[in-house]
Formats: structure tokens, C-alpha cells, sequence
């Protein structure tokens, strides 16, 4: 157990402009809950942090007194990064501001911001950047993991739009990280976690999007899923940068433009989001609504900020979550079979396997341009297993690693490091691949004892 004397946590409180919590006080089991439910750990001290000076003072106290060090973005991450059993958390979710300059096209966003607050501001110019698909991620450790998302087709990765940093480092100096300014560190954070450092604030360029964009969902029925993914990995190959189609395979929830009888029978839905101009979106999608006779669709002109809303529903915290995660660079017969097998023996109504469509600008980029260096990636699966009670964790993780497993001949090997779990420290090569070696140099120059290792941790070789 940390021992931490009563005057060392009266120093740090004094030091701190927000605030310093302890087991005992009153909000500190809603400061050490996260997204995922499976997580259940107990730091020692959590800082709530105000603004820089708060981050400084907590990364000076975490490494002095010899403290487990985790940071609280906005604490999606599926691995729980976010919070360890005995240590200091520094919670970044109070800093949480979004400012927008519409002449230059620059948004500056602090850490504790969600994509709902950066669409927020960016939106009412009509600006967006590539950043997920679920409003309550948090923009800081979706970007340093690489980030895509519906925009990523057209514009790239979240990284590929990362125009500088200032990021607090293991001795508790700020630095300002562009490509003229710490130039190696600047490389790393885009792509390489929290490895690095605490970010304090990131500049991204902003792209002319919405406020409207055209798109939807078209849901079909299982038993045509085989017929229509493969009508949609050829239709794929000539989809404009602007039109990014998702796959979702799960049971139908109960959403509004399905019949009843539907509710709860396995389907597959593609999600679309087509951001040219909105009176082109009928004709652009027309593919997609071939691909087979739907059970429903919901199609149409919507703002771009609702679109970034549209699964929130079906993510919200306080469920139990475990995911396996391949990269593909395409869709081949025998993975289409070993998937259709997977739906009919999901284990939980919230589970489901989704292919995110990325390519395009994606691929554009050269490999040792970013720490991220998966771009020959055209699409990324994620099972994901969802469920309430902890009495089906068994069953339901046994469903994800057998389908993950079947999936492995016809994967790329390489994989989205924002999508690995805690249990697969292994695979952190494979999630940077030819970029590895120049990670851990950089780790070893600016955390050369590993600080920051509550993470998909890149050692340092010393």
C-alpha cells in the first residue's frame, strides 16, 4: 500500500488549484469509475486537475514519492489505463475547453474534452476533424492512439491532423511539440499512447464539414450477410473518400423504423456517412441500398454533431466490456463465414462485431510519417462483448477470443493499439510494427524510468 504521510497530502493540497481526493472522501468512487464496468480499482490519490500547473504538480508528486502514475482523459479506454489500484490518478476531465479559430481553421483543445464538446464549438463554423464515433470518448487518448472515425476517409487519421502539443513530461517540464519543436516527441504522441507524457493541450486543423451531412442506417437480415458483404467489399473499392460505410453485425435493437418482430433477431447493419454535398447523398448511397432487401432503413440530411451522437445509446458506461481486435486490408469469403457463425451465438444481446471502413486518405501517408503506422488498413474489426452481469464475463469473453482467434489467418498483424485490452501486452510490436524501435528510443530519451507505464506500456531499453 502507498504510504503517504498526512503532510505530503496537505502539500499537495495546498499546491493544487482543483482538487485532491482520498479514499475516504465523499466523490472519489465517481472519480475512480470509468466506461468500462470490468474495471474496478482503487488508486491511493486522485488530482483533479485545474490547468497545467495542477498536471506539473501531480507528475512531480507521482515520481518523488515513488507513486504508480495514471491519467484520466476521459476514460474510455477499454484496457482501464485510466486508473490503477494504489497510485496516483491525474483526472484531466475538469480541463475541458474547446477554442475554435474559424480564419486559420485551428481548434486548441484541452485533455478533458470529449468529441461532444469539441463538435460543440467546431460545428458552429461548420469545422470538423477525423475524431470517432461515440460523443462521450475523450479527444485526448482516442488522438494519441492514432483516432479515426467517420471523417478519416476523406481527411485521415486524427494524428495525420495533430499540428502540435503541449505535453508535460516525466520531469515535470511543459514542452511545446510540433514539427519544428521536439520534433522526435512530437512523431510519438501521434500514434504512440501515453507513453510520453501528460498532454495539456492539442492544436488540430479543422476541415469545411457539415453542419449537414447525409446518412443513416440500412439493417438486413442475417441469413442475406454473406451475399451483401460481398456485394460491399467490391462496391467499396470505388466509394468516394467522402462516403465512409461501416459494418455492424449484432441483434437488432429496438430502434423506431424496424417492425417490432425485428427487435432482437440478428442483422446486419451498414452505417454511412456520406459528407459531400447533402442534395448528392441519395444517388452517393444508392449502392448501399442494393446491397440486399432490408428489414429497414433511415436515411437522410442530419447535422453532422447528431450523426457523432447516433450510438451513444448503445455505449453507455456502466456495462462490462471486452474486445478483440484485428486489422484487415480486406474482407476474404472464409472470414465472411467464420463471422456469420459468431452472430449466431452471441452471448448478449450488447454484443456485437463491427468493421470500420477507413482507407482513403488513411493509406496516403507513409509508414514511418507517425508513430501510427498501420496504413495499409482498409478496415478495423472490433468484437465487442458487451453485458451487465458479471456472472456471464466467462461466457461472453469466451465468444470475443474464439471469434478472434478464427478471424487470425485473415488478418493483417497489426492491430489498433486504442483497441487492446489489458490481457495483451504481447501484441504492443504489433501494434507499431517497423516504427518500434524508434518508439523506445524516444521513450528512453524522455521517460528513461518509465513513469508513464500504466499504458500499452513501450518500455525504455534502459
Amino acid at each position: 500500500m502507498a504510504n503517504l504521510s498526512g503532510d505530503a497530502i496537505t502539500n499537495l493540497k495546498a499546491a493544487t488549484r482543483g482538487q485532491v481526493l482520498l479514499p475516504a472522501d465523499p466523490d472519489f468512487d465517481q472519480a475512480r469509475s470509468i466506461w468500462n464496468a470490468m474495471i474496478d480499482r482503487r488508486p491511493a490519490v486522485i488530482v483533479r486537475c485545474a490547468g497545467v500547473a495542477d498536471v506539473r504538480r501531480a507528475v512531480d508528486y507521482a515520481r518523488d514519492n515513488d507513486l504508480r502514475l495514471t491519467v484520466r482523459g476521459g476514460g474510455h479506454n477499454i484496457a482501464g489505463s485510466a486508473v490503477c489500484d494504489d497510485g496516483l490518478m491525474i483526472d484531466l476531465s475538469p480541463m475541458k475547453s474547446v477554442r475554435i479559430d474559424p480564419l486559420a481553421r485551428r481548434a486548441y483543445v484541452e485533455p478533458g474534452a470529449t468529441l461532444a464538446d469539441f463538435d460543440h464549438e467546431a460545428q458552429a463554423f461548420g469545422l470538423a476533424t477525423p475524431l470517432g464515433i461515440n460523443s462521450t470518448t475523450g479527444v485526448s487518448g482516442l488522438t494519441l492512439g492514432g483516432g479515426f472515425g467517420w471523417l478519416s476517409r476523406k481527411y485521415g487519421m486524427s494524428v495525420d491532423n495533430l499540428l502540435s502539443a503541449d505535453i508535460v513530461t516525466a520531469d515535470g517540464l511543459l514542452v511545446h511539440a510540433s514539427a519544428d519543436s521536439h520534433s522526435d516527441l512530437f512523431w510519438a504522441i501521434r500514434g504512440g499512447g501515453g507513453n510520453f507524457g501528460v498532454v495539456t493541450m492539442f492544436e488540430f486543423q479543422l476541415h469545411p464539414v457539415g453542419p449537414e451531412v447525409f446518412g443513416g442506417l440500412v439493417v438486413l437480415p442475417l441469413a442475406q450477410a454473406k451475399e451483401a458483404l460481398m456485394k460491399y467489399r467490391v462496391a467499396a473499392r470505388d466509394m468516394p473518400d467522402d462516403l465512409s460505410v461501416w459494418v455492424v453485425l449484432r441483434l437488432a435493437p429496438p430502434l423506431p423504423f424496424l417492425p417490432p418482430e425485428v427487435h432482437g433477431k440478428p442483422v446486419i447493419a451498414f452505417a454511412i456517412c456520406y459528407t459531400g454535398a447533402v442534395e448528392d447523398g441519395p444517388r452517393t448511397v444508392e449502392a448501399v441500398r442494393r446491397l440486399g432487401t432490408p428489414y429497414g432503413e433511415h436515411l437522410g440530411p442530419m447535422p453532422y454533431a447528431a450523426w457523432q451522437k447516433t450510438f451513444d445509446a448503445l455505449l453507455v458506461p456502466g456495462a462490462r466490456n471486452y474486445w478483440k481486435s484485428h486489422n484487415l486490408t480486406d474482407l476474404p469469403d472464409g472470414l465472411l463465414d467464420v463471422l456469420i457463425d459468431a452472430i449466431a451465438k452471441v452471448p448478449s444481446p450488447q454484443c456485437e462485431i463491427f468493421f470500420g471502413q477507413i482507407g482513403g486518405q488513411t493509406t496516403r501517408v507513409a509508414v514511418e510519417a507517425t508513430a501510427y503506422s498501420s496504413r495499409d488498413t482498409q478496415y478495423v474489426m472490433n468484437v465487442h462483448g458487451r453485458w451487465n452481469d458479471p456472472s456471464d464475463d466467462e461466457r461472453c469473453v469466451a465468444w470475443a477470443r474464439a471469434f478472434f482467434k478464427a478471424v487470425e489467418p485473415f488478418a493483417s498483424g497489426s492491430v489498433y493499439v486504442n483497441f487492446l485490452t489489458e490481457d495483451e501486452s504481447e501484441r504492443v510490436g504489433a501494434a507499431y510494427g517497423p516504427n518500434f524501435a524508434r518508439l523506445v528510443a524516444i521513450k528512453t530519451r524522455y521517460d528513461p524510468h518509465n513513469l508513464f507505464c500504466h499504458n500499452q506500456n513501450i518500455k525504455p531499453s534502459s
